[in-house]
């Protein structure tokens, strides 16, 4: 009904002004601008996407971190005020990138230096989109497909019964375009890569995906990775884990994970892809 939707565009804000760096209020806010004061007091939604992140961090070899946010903020990647920072400015900010400074228990959090921020943007939006999936099988909806831009998440099966047909973005070319299409039932399938926001300076392009360790975008020969799995909130973290782990060791990763698989495109145009990500494939 057109109350129920209301109902679910309402829940929907509520999530993110939970989970936004920029929302005056929001518990990351919050978070970050207690840092080296003291703890701040979590919702139920926030306790549930750090602990996702601190998982991340964990499996990936702690190419994901969530404390990234001081580097976000630096380059800007995405406004206006985007610019390549001068080198002391990264040096000085990178040694406030790191979760062991980073206190979170129970249902508080606490960042235990000044100048610290949590940034969740790359788990946020897969929670966000297993969020509304279970509010519409609570609302007896057998068949949905919801897309966030760069997460796609499917409830049940199509009317028909058969599985839901998901594009994978072709980097290369403009949104719309695809490199396969994947066929699956109630999965999540996400894809990103360093095209999503970019910016260039003196003729060199920036991306949006930093390295924790050096401050810098990360530089390999991928250019994009698609992770199928149960759960959007694990495909968008690992899609940005396997990025930065690279093509060998976020392969050994994704293997080792179950229900859970990658297509990776290369700066070359080839292929990569996980042991089961045929059985996808549309034929």
């Amino acid at each position: 009904t057109e109350e129920d939707m209301d109902n679910l565009f309402s829940e929907i804000q509520r999530l993110e002004s939970r989970l936004s760096r920029t929302l005056e209020d929001s518990d990351v806010y919050n978070i970050n601008h207690a840092a080296g004061v003291g703890e701040v007091e979590l919702t139920p939604e926030t306790m549930t996407v750090i602990a996702e992140g601190i998982r991340d961090n964990e499996i990936s070899n702690r190419d994901f971190d969530i404390t990234i946010g001081p580097l976000v903020e630096l380059w800007g990647i995405g406004t206006d005020s985007a610019a390549v920072p001068e080198e002391s400015d990264l040096k000085a900010i990178l040694s406030k990138v790191n979760l062991d400074n980073f206190d979170f228990c129970c249902n508080t959090a606490e960042l235990l230096e000044e100048g610290m921020a949590i940034d969740l943007g790359g788990i946020a939006k897969g929670f966000v989109a297993d969020e509304i999936a279970r509010m519409l099988k609570n609302q007896s909806v057998t068949g949905a497909i919801i897309n966030l831009g760069g997460n796609v998440l499917t409830v049940g099966q199509k009317p028909d019964g058969s599985n839901w047909k998901v594009g994978v973005q072709d980097p290369f070319q403009a949104t719309g375009n695809y490199m396969e299409v994947v066929s699956v039932g109630e999965m999540s399938v996400v894809t990103s890569g360093p095209y999503e926001r970019i910016f260039a300076e003196e003729g060199v392009v920036y991306h949006h995906i930093l390295n924790p360790f050096t401050g810098y975008p990360i530089d390999n020969d991928i250019a994009s990775v698609t992770i199928v799995s149960e759960k959007s909130i694990d495909g968008d973290g690992l899609s940005t884990s396997v990025f930065a782990m690279g093509v060998k060791e976020g392969m050994v990763l994704v293997e080792s994970l179950d229900n859970t698989e990658c297509y990776m495109v290369l700066d070359d145009g080839s292929i990569v892809m996980s042991s089961g990500f045929s059985n996808f494939l549309q034929n």
